[in-house]
């Protein structure tokens, strides 16, 4: 039969496949599956996607310069030169803050927190202004405001111990700092609660996440970097430096020989870059390292002069900066015919710190790509031609942040006087005594005291 006969006594038309057809048509099917797959989004995405709008995506703002200029090249090529003019204009900005020191450094780091806070919350608010949200913007930038209180508070009060002493509403702002800080944040938590609507408390929920990841990304790990700083500025550059020389050289390499693709979200990355960025990062930092390790500038922590009430650099370089004789091992003592070599421990920390950003420092990168892919957008501002937002430039950076922090208090950091100095002098006078007698009986009972008596006699 070719037909099912119905009521009316028409017949219509029945759909039959073979085998082969059936056969051809799965791969017809898979083919376009593929295909979709090729592109960077399935249908499975597509859908599971498909409740969340789509972030405006924003016009190219390159300078028109630029643009006639660079008229004549392919797209592949013009977005090479835009990227790298673009590049060395933010590296010698990043040279200029540095000449300026560490009071500007700060206020920089801060500037590109606010920033990249700003770039985020954007996008969520872009995604969901349609619902009308209540106070989301307003409780967003209120939250970042008590956050940046508190840890700026903490800062204050550890570096500025004895000028934060010395005036009367500091001493009082420092002794009830953190009862200050929860109190501010309490009374964000209840705007929140007040500002709930009904039809709207799954996405209200949603969004009060949202500032809180956002705000535990950038806001802390903005506040390590400036403790990193604190710590000498060589913590400070050699970290930044190493993902910035890991993320050009990468590009490079990539650029030129990729043809191996890395992973899956950022279809642009190659192996080829992946391995050539590790290589050139652990040798720019060895280098920088060596350069910097010899100026007092650089490797001495960061204090404050209650004298002069200004930052000051100067200090007896620790051992860390000191050159030290060590011996090669016998594979490289035959090929370069050296029986030891002369380097600043500190170059050793570097391969550990270069290491980490061309690895691990790169996932920061991937998760940002993620990100972007899952609200279909290129970048999460178009703040710099040719690399995006500040977020985009500084994915990898926060992630650096913390283990630079990390490491510092791990395998660096010790005991130091000053601080224990301050506890002490903020202590009753009869605990000083206390203190001061269990520290003599200490010296007396270990043989030190004496000496130092005769010493001074």
């Amino acid at each position: 039969m070719t037909g099912v006969q119905r009521a009316t006594g028409r017949t219509e038309p029945c759909l039959y496949l073979s085998g082969r057809h059936l056969g051809g048509l799965k791969g017809q099917i898979s083919e376009i599956e593929l295909k979709v797959e090729k592109d960077g989004v399935s249908d499975t995405e597509t859908k599971a996607d498909s409740g969340v709008p789509e972030v405006p995506v924003p016009a190219d703002d390159t300078p028109e310069v630029l643009n006639k200029a660079l008229s004549g090249l392919s797209s592949r090529w013009k977005n090479w030169w835009v990227r790298g003019i673009l590049t060395l204009a933010m590296i010698s900005f990043f040279f200029f803050i540095i000449y300026l020191g560490p009071m500007v450094l700060m206020m920089i780091v801060l500037c590109v927190q606010i920033k990249c806070f700003q770039e985020i919350i954007t996008i969520g608010y872009s995604v969901y202004h349609s619902y009308h949200l209540p106070w989301f913007r307003t409780l967003s930038w209120y939250f970042l405001l008590c956050v940046n209180y508190f840890f700026y508070g903490e800062t204050v009060t550890d570096y500025f111990f004895t000028l934060v002493q010395r005036e009367e509403p500091l001493r009082i702002l420092s002794k009830y700092h953190r009862f200050i800080s929860f109190a501010l944040y309490l009374t964000g938590f209840c705007m929140f609660v007040l500002s709930l609507v009904k039809k709207h408390y799954r996405l209200q929920f949603y969004m009060f996440g949202w500032t809180h990841v956002t705000l535990l990304i950038v806001v802390t790990q903005s506040h390590l970097i400036i403790h990193n700083l604190f710590e000498g500025m060589i913590w400070f550059i050699v970290p930044i430096s190493c993902v910035i020389c890991n993320d050009i050289m990468a590009y490079m390499f990539g650029f030129f020989f990729g043809r191996t693709p890395l992973i899956k979200l950022s279809p642009k990355k190659t192996w080829e870059g992946f391995i050539g960025g590790f290589f050139s990062t652990i040798v720019f930092g060895i280098i920088l390292s060596y350069f910097m390790a010899g100026y007092r500038y650089f490797v001495c922590p960061v204090e404050f002069n209650n004298d002069s009430n200004s930052f000051q650099v100067d200090c007896e370089p620790s051992d860390l900066f000191q050159l030290q004789d060590y011996a090669l091992p016998s594979v490289l003592e035959s090929v370069t015919g050296w029986t030891t070599v002369r380097l600043y421990p500190f170059q050793i920390h570097s391969i550990a710190l270069s290491s980490f950003a061309s690895i691990v420092g790169p996932f920061g990168g991937f998760f940002a790509s993620g990100f972007k892919r899952a609200f279909k957008i290129k970048d999460f501002a178009n703040t710099i031609p040719g690399h995006g937002g500040i977020m985009d430039r500084f994915d990898c950076q926060y992630l650096m942040a913390t283990f630079v922090n990390v490491y510092i208090a791990s395998f660096i950091r010790g005991p130091n006087p000053s601080k224990v100095i301050q506890q002490l002098l903020a202590l009753r006078a009869d605990q000083q005594l206390h203190i001061f007698n269990s520290l003599k009986a200490h010296l007396v009972e270990k043989g030190l005291l004496p000496a130092l008596e005769e010493a001074a006699a």
